[in-house]
């Protein structure tokens, strides 16, 4: 089974993620990421390697954290210690100082038993499968043992929240006074520099969800649980409500009434002001076979081509760095700004869409306007052959016929699962009641079809 999965390794901390494989990876990662031209024009010029290490407050972190380090530093690696911050500020802060390559510490939405691994190379940016594969293949290979003096260091990254709010803040078009802000941190990364950023900008703010305790990470709050930001915003009459989850990489909001903003809406919004600017490179937007039509149909209307990739960030990053596109996410709320972000940020996200409700003088929920959400039922079918959802022509017939009754006023997918033998079928239609019966039928056709 392969160690690295869609973002990182990740696992049960102690479980198979024990301090001796973060350390053996960290090894790994040196021998690999140390390798290449740039790498070697440094050490032949007598500069050292240098990694950036954070992690988000998980309890689990400190020790990873410090395995990670000591992998590093044993094979003559310099690491700048970032302490707690969010993913995408380790990404910044890689590319900010130019340095070899860095280690986010962090299992984002999942519990607090849990952690992960995510290494990015230079420029901050996440690794290609090819070189998660090399990396993987050298933890059983030679690694490097320097003594003496080329041992590295590690030392605090003493100025790494300021350097990265200040990233954040020379971001905006346009400031956020007179926005009633209600942030929640999700207890996790973003719980000192978001609420600071969001002040620091001009918004009055309320907290939530921003106490870490290392254990309390993304328990019934965050962007994964979002009644408590919604009751939150109404009993404290807040213009908005912003979400997070642990490490900050994903933004979700609620408006004055508690209704949910999604990752669509979201992007909807960004675009459209992208556009007027003259930022939205090519006057498109990437995101991947799950969003909404909705927003299909409003990017149609305002001018805006969609570019849509497999589920997954990373595959929504690879359409965008291919075509150089500024805008792209996730309706789960990861959206990636290319122009200041390698990565989903969920701060910087924040701060673009209450910069918005600001600069237009309206609601958030008058800017979500700009997108009609369309019902969305999703069935998950399982015990079935999924490799044969392509090949079987009855099913796909069926799917033929409810493509043709739902015309333009709907959408059908199958997607088969990467893990289980498990099919998901996915209908939007104009109405639940329609989503619904369309679901249905195709899933029992799934189910009939192709049961094991």
């Amino acid at each position: 089974m392969a160690l690295f999965g869609t973002d990182g390794v990740r696992g049960l901390a102690n479980g198979p993620l024990t301090a001796d494989l973060a350390l053996t990876l960290a090894q790994a990662t040196a021998v690999v990421l140390g390798q290449g031209r740039i790498a070697e024009a440094r050490k032949a010029s007598g500069k050292r390697l240098t990694a950036v290490v954070a992690r988000d407050p998980r309890i689990s972190g400190h020790f990873l954290s410090a395995a990670v380090e000591a992998g590093l530093a044993s094979s003559g690696v310099d690491v700048l210690d970032a302490g707690t911050l969010p993913t995408p500020a380790a990404a910044f802060l890689i590319a900010d100082i130019d340095a070899d390559f860095g280690v986010m510490i962090s299992a984002s939405h999942n519990p607090a038993e849990d952690n992960g691994i995510k290494i990015f190379a230079r420029g901050g940016v996440k690794l290609p499968d090819d070189v998660e594969q090399r990396i993987e293949e050298a933890m059983a290979g030679p690694k490097l043992q320097p003594t003496g003096a080329e041992v590295g260091r590690v030392t605090r990254f003493s100025d790494a929240e300021d350097r990265y709010a200040m990233h954040l803040l020379a971001s905006l078009p346009h400031r956020l006074d007179g926005i009633h802000v209600v942030l929640d941190c999700a207890h996790g990364a973003a719980s000192g520099v978001s609420p600071e950023t969001f002040r620091n900008a001009g918004a009055k703010v309320t907290v939530i969800g921003a106490d870490p305790d290392g254990l309390n990470i993304n328990d019934g709050v965050g962007s994964t649980h979002l009644d408590k930001l919604a009751g939150e915003v109404i009993r404290v009459g807040a213009d908005v409500g912003i979400a997070h989850d642990g490490d900050a990489d994903r933004c979700l909001a609620v408006d004055a009434e508690g209704n949910v903003i999604d990752g669509d809406q979201i992007m909807a919004i960004l675009a459209v002001a992208m556009k007027e600017r003259g930022s939205l490179k090519d006057d498109t937007l990437v995101a991947t076979v799950m969003s909404n039509l909705g927003l299909h149909m409003a990017m149609k209307e305002h001018g805006i081509a969609l570019r849509q990739t497999a589920v997954g960030d990373r595959y929504v990053l690879e359409e965008m760095n291919a075509g150089g596109f500024a805008l792209g996410g996730e309706q789960s709320g990861h959206v990636i700004m290319s122009e200041f972000a390698t990565t989903g940020d969920g701060v910087l996200t924040g701060l673009h869409l209450v910069a918005e409700m600001a600069r237009q003088k309206k609601s958030i929920a008058e800017l979500a306007s700009v997108m009609t959400v369309y019902p969305q039922v999703l069935i998950n079918v399982k015990g079935v052959d999924k490799d044969r959802v392509a090949d079987d022509e009855h099913l796909q017939a069926s799917v033929r016929e409810v493509e043709a009754e739902l015309a333009d006023s709907g959408r059908v997918l199958l997607r088969k699962s990467g893990t289980e033998p498990l099919v998901r079928v996915m209908v939007e239609a104009a109405d639940a009641d329609s989503a619904h019966s369309y679901a249905e039928r195709l899933a029992s056709v799934v189910k009939e079809r192709l049961s094991l």
